[in-house]
């Protein structure tokens, strides 16, 4: 990593490959993050996330658990992703929610794939290679390979 003048937070077990760059203000939590990445300024990724080489992870950008975007991937400023369909702070009695109350949903970016800035993806979901998601998009199914989509929700563009 080539972070000796950065201020970012690392809790419990990251791993970065040779070249990654992380920028100020970044918090890591428990993920792997491939080699010659650019991670920028006010990034967030949660435990259990996997990142493949080549990646671009622009500022304000939020991946919780149970992510893995494969290598070449440009993820655009001010993306959200989303793990859990039906978010509750409390579980059916009333009590605040633990571990065993929440399913972890599983997303897919793949290889080569683009999510443009303001993009929300509620997973779980898959995003295929070389596909691209247009900015302000909100993804809630599967996006083939090659195909690009648009929109709330996020659907198809033909020209």
């Amino acid at each position: 990593m080539n972070n000796e003048e950065s201020r970012y937070s690392i809790i419990n077990n990251v791993t970065s490959g040779e070249g990654t760059s992380i920028k100020d203000l970044v918090n890591l939590y428990g993920c792997d993050i491939g080699k010659n990445c650019k991670i920028d300024s006010f990034v967030y990724i949660e435990g259990n996330v996997k990142i493949g080489d080549n990646c671009k992870i622009r500022a304000f950008t939020f991946i919780p658990s149970g992510v893995t975007i494969e290598d070449n991937v440009f993820i655009g400023p001010c993306v959200v992703f989303t793990n859990d369909k039906f978010p509750r702070s409390t579980n059916e009695n009333g009590e605040l929610k633990k571990e065993r109350d929440w399913k972890l949903e599983q997303t897919v970016v793949k290889r080569g794939a683009s999510i443009g800035a303001n993009s929300t993806i509620i997973g779980p979901v898959s995003i295929g290679k070389g596909s691209m998601v247009g900015a302000g998009s909100v993804v809630t199914k599967d996006v083939e390979d090659g195909q690009v989509v648009i929109g709330v929700p996020a659907k198809p563009y033909y020209k």
